[in-house]
């Protein structure tokens, strides 16, 4: 059996870690969600991490023009819902300028107060992972993953984008890293969200279909046929993010929804022969990146991410993978309300729905 595709294992960590702070932050933080209502009348509607990445923490305590928001963040965030949800006011720019990027954007009351929970979070996970993994393994996982980010050649975001039209990453056009550069100290999210971030670029500039689809629903479909309902529960993915992927592959005529020939309520979705040919031309890609990438970065570097990956990811599985021992969420939260997760995504479906990793 072929090993993982590196996008995957990038996935995977990154995924279990960005659960892992929204669930304690979800803990710590007043809000607001369908399931579990109000835990404050003033309370902000719940979003994941890549809400605080690409909005709040570039934003700070001041009041700054969506266009330097942008700039800082090296991303766009999901303005209306931002507002709607309750971290942001925005007022129109006092000299005139009808242009959207030069709305004035600050944060609410209680959109500081989401910035004072979210602020240390990203070093509580990762000392809980040291004590987990062992701080040998997790510093061995920071120097690898330094080791490739640092030969990057455009400044990336720290959060993986939302995805757009088509749900692709790209779609943005990044600035070039110049001689002046200097690195950081990057925490585990921001290295792994740029790493597979530039995979992701190299690999939608050469392909039809987004990483996001081809590695979650096209890589499990096949021309017999797999339950519909299954999908969510052996990839990771949210059922309404599987919508959005159904639609395009059916679109495109990659795959059919039938009904299951053994009768009852329950729909098979078959790969085409477009499909399949298109499976095996992501599969091949990813193979092709990943061999690029040993010449580009170096065989020892990209050997030694892997390694580091395989051993925080195991088999990949809930009841194998090391991951999943941070997973379990706190009693009363949104996420001990639905089924657990069997999988992780091969690659997050962050969409504007709140920017959850797994597109619920």
């Amino acid at each position: 059996m072929d090993p993982r595709p590196l996008p995957a294992l990038l996935s995977q960590t990154l995924v279990a870690f960005i659960i892992e702070f929204d669930n304690e932050a979800e803990h710590r933080m007043p809000h607001r969600t369908t399931r579990q209502g109000s835990t404050d009348a003033h309370a902000p509607w719940l979003v994941s991490m890549a809400m605080w990445e690409n909005c709040m923490k570039p934003l700070g305590d001041e009041e700054i023009t969506i266009r330097e928001l942008v700039r800082r963040a090296r991303a766009v965030t999901k303005f209306v819902g931002m507002k709607r949800w309750g971290y942001i006011s925005i007022r129109p720019d006092p000299s005139g300028s009808k242009s959207s990027a030069d709305k004035l954007v600050r944060a609410t009351p209680a959109g500081r107060k989401a910035q004072e929970i979210w602020q240390p979070l990203t070093d509580v996970i990762e000392h809980r992972w040291q004590d987990r993994f062992g701080k040998r393994e997790i510093s061995n996982l920071r120097e690898s993953l330094s080791a490739v980010e640092s030969q990057l050649e455009i400044e990336l975001p720290d959060c993986l984008p939302i995805l757009g039209y088509g749900l692709f990453s790209k779609g943005r056009r990044y600035k070039p890293r110049t001689a002046s550069h200097a690195p950081r100290d990057l925490h585990l999210s921001a290295a792994l969200s740029r790493i597979l971030l530039a995979f992701a670029l190299e690999f939608e500039s050469e392909s039809d279909l987004s990483l996001a689809i081809s590695a979650n629903v096209l890589r499990v479909l096949n021309e017999k046929g797999v339950r519909l309902s299954e999908i969510p529960r052996v990839t990771g993915v949210s059922k309404e993010a599987i919508s959005m992927a159904m639609g395009i592959l059916r679109k495109q005529l990659l795959a059919a929804i039938e009904p299951d020939p053994a009768g009852g309520k329950f729909k098979l979705v078959r790969l085409t022969p477009s499909g399949r040919k298109a499976q095996n031309a992501y599969r091949k890609l990813v193979q092709e990146i990943e061999h690029r990438w040993q010449t580009r970065f170096g065989e020892d570097k990209i050997h030694n991410l892997r390694s580091s990956l395989e051993k925080l990811v195991g088999d990949g599985s809930a009841d194998c993978s090391p991951l999943f021992g941070g997973l379990e969420p706190y009693p009363g939260s949104w996420r001990a309300s639905i089924a657990k997760p069997q999988a992780l995504p091969h690659y997050p479906m962050v969409l504007h729905r709140g920017g959850f990793p797994d597109g619920s």
